[in-house]
């Protein structure tokens, strides 16, 4: 029997928020959106988080109303399907959320509203962005500033940095203190969550064929191919050819959108 993704998960629906008008959204299943500017207030009766900030994160269910309390700019997909649902016993309500408990959700996002629906790839990368919100339905507090700023700068810099001497270095604190204070915020060192985000990256790139191993490590911040394979078998259980394998759609190969934060190298 050939798996269905679309009965697993799929991207249906697309909506935007441009401006100070407000956004009403309905429909069965899953609403997630990135706030990339500005502040928004969510209408909802019962919503927890309801106001939202530039790089946040909108969960959202039912019929309910964004309203712009500055000009903002909010890219929403609607997500249905079996695992979708499953999702949605968890989540009681609509809500913002912070973006550090979802890292990689605003990229696939954006790759998924610049796809065709039609693509095989599509119930995929509707899956991996499902997965990318575990957590994100939990309640989560505010992370302390620095915290904030290290999280910030390891999702735009991932490919860059050569570590948590680097990341401490740019952030004008000791090595010691940020490890402390970053632990303590988020449960795991910034070394850790930088080779998590440096990994979610790679997938990301891994379900592109045109990309070898050698390319992605480059853009990913790796020092080569076999360091990569090495932390990606690490990390996940699986070299990143095997992955590739098992996730990556067979047909044509897909660029990747453009994006705010571009890659150097």
């Amino acid at each position: 029997m050939i798996f269905d993704w679309n009965r697993c998960c799929t991207a249906v629906e697309t909506r935007e928020l441009q401006g100070e008008e407000p956004l009403e959204l309905d429909g069965d299943g899953l609403w997630v959106g990135v706030l990339s500017s500005g502040r928004c207030l969510l209408e909802y009766p019962g919503a927890v988080n309801a106001s939202g900030a530039s790089g946040d994160v909108l969960l959202g269910r039912g019929h309910f109303t964004l309203q712009p309390a500055t000009p903002c700019h909010l890219l929403a997909l609607r997500l249905t399907g079996l695992a979708v649902e499953e999702f949605l016993r968890g989540l009681p309500g609509c809500r913002f959320v912070d973006s550090a408990v979802c890292p990689g959700a605003a990229e696939l996002l954006a790759r998924l509203c610049g796809a065709n629906p039609q693509e095989e790839s599509v119930g995929s990368a509707a899956y991996s962005l499902l997965c990318s919100l575990a957590h994100a339905d939990e309640e989560v507090q505010r992370l302390p500033p620095l915290v904030a700023e290290a999280v910030e700068m390891i999702q735009n810099n991932y490919m860059a940095l050569y570590g948590v001497e680097d990341l401490s270095e740019h952030l004008g604190v000791s090595k010691c203190h940020l490890v402390r204070v970053f632990s303590a915020a988020m449960g795991i060192s910034p070394g850790k969550y930088l080779t998590q985000v440096r990994i979610e990256a790679a997938k990301l790139l891994l379900l592109q064929r045109e990309y070898n191993l050698e390319m992605v490590s480059s853009l990913c911040g790796f020092s080569g191919a076999n360091y990569l394979c090495r932390v990606f078998k690490r990390e996940t259980g699986m070299t990143p050819a095997a992955w590739r394998e098992t996730s990556a759609p067979h047909g044509p190969a897909k660029k990747l959108p453009a994006r705010n934060n571009e890659i150097y190298v």
